[in-house]
């Protein structure tokens, strides 16, 4: 029989390239049955011979920065734990776009960031992912609510239907309940060492007090500075669409299509999903959104398309074909950084 060692050999040589097999395999067809892709391609390809053709290129280098912003804020958050370079927080994030698209609310990011890292500090790392994640949340449902209140209050200019008046209410209440909540997870945020003080003390959850450690030991600057990342992240997020929505002929005002694609952002955040499925449903709110404002459905639906492309298949593609080399069952945290 093989002992325990031979098997990590093995793992460590053959796992990596299985899991490149198994991702590309996965995006291929699922991108490959996805029903508003062959027209949207084709105006896409129309669109990088017209003189909006810089505005698709800028979104895509803006792709760039995005997941360049995620990598210096992971990084930011490793630093009381590990030690990593920048190209190294660039390959984990990728990695953990391509395990991200696979699976349920993109849990499986988690895992995929950590590969990275030593055996000793992954659970830990999961923890401060966490906390990454959670500032994102923060972002889009603040911004999220914002442009819904926007909405309510008429400062878009839309000419609604008839029947969405008697909605008005509906709204005013949902955008009153969501203002409430991200004013008590926002303080929940930055008092997360209160909190976790307080779970540690729950009777079975002492086995996870290593992994909680190390978020109840992030200072409040750390976190402002985190929540300051995300904030960043999300203004790329829009300058993206907004770029693509008028490089599709869908709309120029910049004004309303910044407060449309953060209610768009808000529905998908509360949604779970899976990423790769998320193109349907993303195509169907953004023809409700932006139907009040254009009649373009082809270039709202291909504005959808290209981000969905951009920002998440493309890095995720990438992610997978670094997988290759990554080694699960790495070096051990050295006893110094364990202390």
């Amino acid at each position: 029989m093989l002992d325990s060692k031979n098997i990590k050999i093995f793992l460590n040589y053959w796992l990596g390239p299985l899991i490149f097999a198994w991702l590309s395999w996965s995006i291929y067809r699922q991108v490959k049955h996805q029903p508003d892709l062959p027209d949207a391609w084709k105006q896409i390809r129309m669109s990088l011979q017209g003189s909006n053709a810089w505005k698709l290129m800028a979104a895509m280098g803006l792709m760039l920065v995005n997941w360049g912003i995620e990598a210096l804020k992971w990084r930011e958050l490793l630093l009381p734990l590990h030690r990593i370079s920048g190209m190294q927080s660039v390959k984990a994030i990728l990695a953990g776009v391509a395990f991200a698209v696979n699976t349920p609310n993109r849990i499986g990011e988690y895992g995929g960031r950590v590969l990275y890292l030593p055996d000793g500090k992954r659970l830990q790392a999961v923890s401060l992912t966490l906390i990454g994640s959670y500032s994102q949340l923060l972002v889009t449902l603040w911004l999220g609510t914002t442009g819904l209140w926007m909405f309510y209050l008429g400062q878009m200019g839309l000419n609604l239907p008839e029947y969405w008046q008697s909605n008005l209410l509906w709204i005013r209440l949902l955008c009153i309940m969501l203002t409430i909540i991200s004013l008590l997870l926002m303080f929940v945020y930055l008092r997360i060492s209160w909190w976790i003080r307080l779970l540690e003390k729950v009777p079975g959850v002492e086995k996870w007090g290593k992994a909680l450690l190390v978020i109840d030991h992030l200072p409040v600057r750390v976190l402002l500075r985190v929540f300051g990342w995300s904030l960043l992240r999300y203004g790329i997020f829009i300058i993206q669409y907004i770029l693509l929505l008028q490089c599709f002929e869908v709309t120029n005002s910049t004004w309303v299509a910044g407060w449309m694609v953060s209610i768009q952002f808000l529905v998908l955040a509360i949604i779970p999903t899976i990423a790769l499925a998320e193109l349907g449903i993303r195509g169907k709110l953004a023809l409700e959104l932006f139907g009040w404002v254009s009649a373009n459905q082809l270039g709202i639906i291909t504005a959808t398309v290209t981000i969905w492309l951009v920002n998440l298949i493309l890095p995720a593609v990438a992610g997978s074909i670094l997988i290759i080399r990554v080694k699960v069952f790495g070096a051990k945290a050295d006893r110094k950084q364990n202390k």
